[in-house]
């Protein structure tokens, strides 16, 4: 997971746009705004940021003008273009005029977020994906499907194993009620229910109980974090 990205979201729809600003901002990234394509553009021009979410339709110059606009001025930065033309032959117009990816409306955050990500480090080395997740004595096997502390095995329920993976993948970082909702029960909106709460419970009273470390941690405003008790 990348940590502290600069994202520009020039999006023209305020609710979209706020929601966006929110989600990042939750997700422990900095996120900045323009509302219009003259906007965003000078942004772009001026900041320094790891990527660019732009909408193709945009008041006072388009989206792919824009990019377009940005890369016979060598600026590299990674773009997402986001936009309710979501036919082939328009994400094909939109990785031709500068684009790195292309992101169909309606789409849920968590995807977005991935998206970003990989753009902001697309110069880096890849990295293998992880099989097996450690915290502290707290070991979890994707491939297996096992869940052992301190040596023993842990018998937990089809979500509970898929919040705990999640949950061990940004291991020391801040998981947000957003991404999981997203990435764990496949919400794209908050039911207004107390279901991630009660698994979090459940989840702690099976990884936690009768150790000394607490690993599964609650952090008031902000989600949650696995982390080593000692730390």
């Amino acid at each position: 997971m990348v940590q502290d990205m600069r994202v520009l979201i020039i999006e023209d729809d305020s609710q979209a746009s706020a929601y966006l600003v929110k989600a990042f901002r939750e997700a422990g990234h900095v996120a900045d705004v323009a509302s219009d394509g003259l906007t965003g553009y000078a942004k772009a021009e001026a900041g320094d940021y790891d990527v660019l979410i732009v909408d193709r339709m945009l008041p006072k110059l388009d989206g792919l003008s824009l990019i377009g606009g940005l890369r016979e001025q060598k600026i590299d930065t990674p773009v997402l273009i986001v936009s309710a033309l979501g036919q082939v032959d328009d994400r094909v117009k939109g990785l031709r005029a500068g684009g790195d990816d292309y992101l169909a409306k309606p789409y849920a955050f968590v995807e977005l977020l991935a998206r970003a990500e990989i753009l902001a480090r697309r110069r880096g080395a890849p990295q293998p994906e992880e099989t097996v997740y450690r915290v502290a004595d707290l070991e979890l096997d994707r491939l297996k499907h096992k869940v052992y502390r301190a040596g023993k095995e842990i018998v937990l329920q089809p979500r509970e194993f898929r919040l705990l993976e999640y949950l061990m993948r940004y291991a020391g970082q801040v998981v947000t009620r957003t991404m999981l909702l997203e990435n764990v029960w496949d919400y794209h909106f908050d039911p207004q229910t107390n279901v991630i709460d009660v698994h979090i419970s459940r989840l702690r009273g099976k990884i936690d109980k009768g150790h000394e470390k607490q690993l599964l941690q609650t952090v008031r405003g902000a989600g949650y974090t696995l982390r080593n008790g000692a730390d």
